[in-house]
C-alpha cells in the first residue's frame, strides 16, 4: 500500500460545481517537446499543462543538452537544442519505467547524433503496447538496434531512409515514432493504416511549422517527403479533450455542472454527442464547454471504443461510472486495449452491478474477439455507491475511481493519486474549487 501522502481522502455525496481550465493536451505536449529536438533552431510551444509527462520529457531533453526554459505567458516553454549531446547512461536510466515517451527520442537522437539509448519503458498497465514495433519501424528507416541488459543502443551508420510502412492497427505511438522519424529521412515515407487523432494532426503541424513536408490523405494513409533541415516552430498545443471529458463525466455522475474552461467543442464531437444520448448537457461558447446534469434520470446506452474519430477509449472509464446512474443496462464493448475494463471490480465493491464478458458485445470488428479477454461489460444501473477503500490502476481508471468516490455516499481512501498527476494538471487544486470535499489524511 501507498504511503499517505499518496493518499486521498474523499467525502463524497456533494455535486461538483463550478469552472476549471484545460491547457494542453498531454497526447501532444511531450511529443511536440520532442520535435524541438529536430529543428536547428528554438521552438516555442505554448497552453503547457504542469503535469508529469512534461517534466519527464523536459528532464530527458536536458539530459540530451536541450535548453528548456519558460517563456513570457504562463504555460510556455522554449526549447532550444542548438547544443544537442550524448547522454550519460544512468541518467539516462534513472528515468527509465517512468514514461513511455522516452522511446520517440528514438529517430530524432539518430538524426542528431547517430545513436540513441532508449532504457525499459513505463506507462499505464492497460493491455498490451508492444514497443517492439517501434524498434521494427526504425530498422525499416536502417537503424541498427543492439538490445543491451539495461535497455536498446541504437545506431544509424548512414543517413536514414525512407521507407513504406503499413501498421496492422492504427497505433497513435507508432505513428509518432514514423512522423519523428520520417521528416528527416532520405526520401518519401508513406505509412498506410495510420492514427488520424487530432493529437497526431497537431503534431504534423508543428512538424510542417519547422519545415516539414507532410500530407494526410482520407484513407488513413500519410506521406513525409524527407528535407535536410529543419527549423524551429511557435505554436500553441491544442486543448486536452480527454480531461476535458473526464470533468464532465464527473459533473453527470454527481449530478453537478462544471465549465470547463479551453475545451474545444471540434475534437470532441463524437464524445458529446454520446453524452447527450446519456442524458448528459453541454453547452459550447468561445471559452469553453458547460457538463451539467439536467435532473431526472439518466439513460442506459450501448458504447464501443474504437480509434478517432470513434468513441476514445480514455473516455470510457469516466463515463461508465456515470453509467452506473443510468436506469437499465449499458453495454459497453472496449475495442482498443483487452485490459483496460479490470477497473470496474473496484466499482462492483461500492455497490454497482457491472458484469465483464469475454465476447464483443458490439458490431465493431475487434481484434479480442476469440482471445479471452474480458472486454466487454453490461452496467445495471441506477445503483447507489458506497465509499470505500480504492487502489488506483491506471491514469484514467484512476480519475474514474476518484469521480466514483465524489459520486458516492460515505468517505472513500483513494491510494496511488500521484499516478493521476501524470495526465491531469493540478487536479487537486480543481476538485476543492469545484465544492469537492477532499483532503489529505492527517
Amino acid at each position: 500500500m501507498t504511503g499517505t501522502d499518496d493518499v486521498l481522502l474523499v467525502h463524497g455525496g456533494t455535486p461538483l460545481e463550478g469552472e476549471i481550465r484545460v491547457r494542453g493536451a498531454k497526447n501532444l505536449v511531450p511529443k511536440a517537446m520532442v520535435a524541438a529536438l529536430l529543428g536547428s533552431e528554438p521552438s516555442r510551444l505554448r497552453n503547457v499543462p504542469e503535469i508529469r509527462d512534461v517534466r519527464v520529457v523536459r528532464g530527458l531533453l536536458e539530459l540530451h543538452g536541450v535548453t528548456v526554459s519558460k517563456g513570457e505567458e504562463s504555460g510556455e516553454l522554449v526549447l532550444d537544442p542548438s547544443h544537442v549531446e550524448s547522454a550519460n547512461v544512468a541518467d539516462i536510466d534513472a528515468h527509465a519505467g517512468s514514461s513511455r515517451i522516452p522511446i520517440l527520442f528514438c529517430g530524432p537522437l539518430l538524426h542528431r547524433l547517430g545513436h540513441a539509448f532508449i532504457p525499459g519503458l513505463g506507462g499505464c498497465d492497460i493491455g498490451g503496447r508492444p514497443v517492439n514495433f517501434h524498434f521494427d519501424v526504425l530498422r525499416e528507416f536502417g537503424a541498427v538496434i543492439e538490445k543491451r541488459a539495461d535497455g536498446q543502443y541504437l545506431e544509424a551508420p548512414q543517413r536514414l531512409r525512407g521507407c513504406k510502412i503499413k501498421l496492422p492497427y492504427p497505433s497513435v505511438g507508432s505513428t509518432e515514432q514514423v512522423l519523428l522519424t520520417a521528416v528527416l529521412a532520405e526520401g518519401v515515407t508513406e505509412l498506410s493504416n495510420a492514427a488520424v487523432e487530432p493529437e497526431i494532426e497537431d503534431l504534423i503541424c508543428v512538424l510542417q511549422k519547422m519545415g516539414a513536408i507532410i500530407s494526410m490523405d482520407t484513407d488513413r494513409t500519410i506521406r513525409i517527403t524527407g528535407v535536410d533541415k529543419l527549423g524551429g516552430y511557435n505554436h500553441r498545443a491544442l486543448p486536452d479533450r480527454l480531461e476535458a471529458a473526464s470533468w464532465a463525466s464527473a459533473a453527470l455522475a454527481t449530478e453537478g455542472s462544471v465549465y470547463v474552461r479551453g475545451a474545444s467543442q471540434r475534437e470532441m464531437m463524437t464524445f458529446l454527442n454520446t453524452y447527450r444520448k446519456v442524458g448528459g448537457e453541454f453547452e459550447v461558447d468561445d471559452d469553453g464547454i458547460r457538463f451539467w446534469h439536467p435532473g431526472g434520470a439518466l439513460k442506459a446506452i450501448a458504447l464501443e471504443t474504437d480509434v478517432h474519430p470513434g468513441f476514445q477509449t480514455d473516455w470510457q472509464q469516466p463515463l461508465v461510472v456515470a453509467l452506473t446512474q443510468a436506469s437499465g443496462l449499458s453495454i459497453v464493448h472496449e475495442t482498443v486495449y483487452e485490459s483496460r475494463l479490470g477497473f470496474t471490480s473496484a466499482l462492483n465493491q461500492m455497490g454497482a452491478h457491472i458484469q465483464l464478458y469475454r465476447e464483443c458485445l458490439g458490431g465493431m470488428p475487434c481484434r479480442f474477439g476469440q482471445r479471452n479477454f474480458l472486454h466487454s461489460a453490461v452496467v445495471s444501473g441506477p445503483t447507489k455507491l458506497q465509499g470505500a477503500d480504492l487502489v488506483i490502476p491506471d491514469l484514467r481508471g484512476g480519475f474514474s475511481y476518484l469521480i466514483a468516490a465524489l459520486a458516492a455516499q460515505g468517505t472513500s481512501r483513494v491510494h496511488g493519486i500521484d499516478l493521476i498527476n501524470r495526465g491531469y494538471e493540478n487536479f487537486m487544486e480543481k476538485l476543492p474549487a469545484l465544492g469537492a470535499r477532499v483532503e489529505l489524511p492527517a
